[in-house]
């Protein structure tokens, strides 16, 4: 099975069962706080591939959530700079396995990508409570 790098917010029940399946599933888990990660634009950029620049974002965060950025008038250069100031903005998790890093849980993406157990509950991308 994979060795995964898994970016959480501390505390986020979501990441929680995400990871449980992880786990569940066979994988090695080096779980850290998305948090208090000193990102760069170099090392958060990978996260996000080829992704529109709205699905960055974490849409329950309040700052999204009240209207407060406007994504069609961001760069890739400013949204990065605004999620390295306030990493509540970044959508999570963020994993990396090898060479390949990914943003959010699309079970379908992780699946494929590392494999998860046979009848695993459907776990959800996003948020189960507001930040």
């Amino acid at each position: 099975m994979a060795n995964v790098v898994f970016y959480e917010k501390p505390g986020c029940v979501g990441n929680a069962r995400q990871k449980a399946l992880l786990a569940a599933s066979g994988h090695q888990l080096e779980v850290r706080n998305l948090l208090a990660e000193p990102w760069t634009r170099e090392t958060l950029r990978p996260f996000f591939g080829d992704k529109p620049l709205a699905q960055w974002f974490n849409q329950s965060s309040p700052k999204v959530k009240a209207g407060a950025i406007d994504f069609a008038a961001l760069s890739e250069d400013a949204a990065l700079d605004l999620m390295i100031d306030d990493p509540l903005l970044i959508r999570r998790p963020l994993m990396q396995s090898g060479d390949r890093c990914e943003v959010g849980f699309d079970q379908a993406v992780v699946d494929a990508w590392l494999g998860l157990r046979t009848g695993a509950p459907r776990v959800f991308d996003g948020c189960a409570m507001d930040d």
